[in-house]
């Protein structure tokens, strides 16, 4: 198979699965009753190259989501369409890395303690811009290791974020835990969210919701989906 060949064949599957996607979105919205144009589809590109990405730009991707900072900054610098995208940082983030991911992404996902707000907002003062924050919370009943803060921490540390000069808090973000009641999970996160939004309204953002699980999301309130698997399919993790 030629070069051409196989350029053409992946973009008909992207565009195949990502149809597919959106499909499952308009029904989640209509068993909600929501507007499927209040949501944010986020592509979570991880493990796969730059030329994935822009064919999803090409067939109106307009975010994408990358979890491990060795392997964005690279490819987000090699897009032939970033200024069509807004990355988002949705990975567990340690603080020494938050100069590099600020270069290169628009919102970063996974803030969940003082001490790296604090680092993002000097990275971000050093390198003159604003970054967009969310505050992951974690959902795990169990202690089990997802990232995230407390919830009982959510709303104090969503104030530092909101005070810091050069964040800007869009709102929270969760993960379901593995074998859980997706939608409790969800349901639960709706209200730390309505809590925060309460004190910062302009923190309106709630990004839940992955391949498996975006339904329980949107029924939830999701105002962000993050789709992998489901719309690149499998590939096996870089070594």
């Amino acid at each position: 198979m030629s070069a051409l060949d196989a350029h053409a064949g992946r973009r008909a599957e992207l565009e195949q699965r990502l149809g597919a996607v959106r499909a499952r979105i308009v029904r989640a919205c209509d068993a909600a009753g929501r507007d499927p144009g209040e949501l944010t589809l986020i592509a979570v590109t991880k493990f796969f190259p730059a030329s994935d990405v822009d064919l999803l730009a090409e067939l109106g991707v307009r975010a994408i989501g990358e979890n491990r900072d060795q392997e964005a900054g690279p490819k987000v610098g090699a897009l032939t369409h970033r200024a069509d995208l807004t990355v988002h940082f949705i990975g567990q983030l340690q603080t020494n890395k938050a100069h590099s991911v600020v270069r290169y992404a628009d919102v970063i996902q996974s803030v969940d303690r003082p001490k790296l707000v604090a680092a993002l907002d000097r990275a971000a003062a050093d390198q003159g811009v604003r970054c967009s924050v969310l505050v992951q919370v974690s959902l795990d009943t169990d202690g089990a290791g997802r990232g995230g803060v407390h919830p009982r921490g959510a709303g104090e540390l969503a104030d530092a974020v909101a005070g810091a000069e050069h964040l800007e808090l869009r709102g929270v973000m969760g993960v379901a835990p593995l074998g859980a009641d997706a939608g409790e999970a969800f349901g639960r996160l709706q209200k730390i969210a309505g809590g925060i939004r309460a004190a910062h309204p302009e923190a309106g953002w709630i990004s839940a919701g992955m391949s498996g699980d975006l339904e329980a999301a949107v029924a939830h309130g999701a105002t962000h989906l993050r789709v992998g698997s489901a719309i690149l399919g499998s590939r096996e993790p870089h070594r």
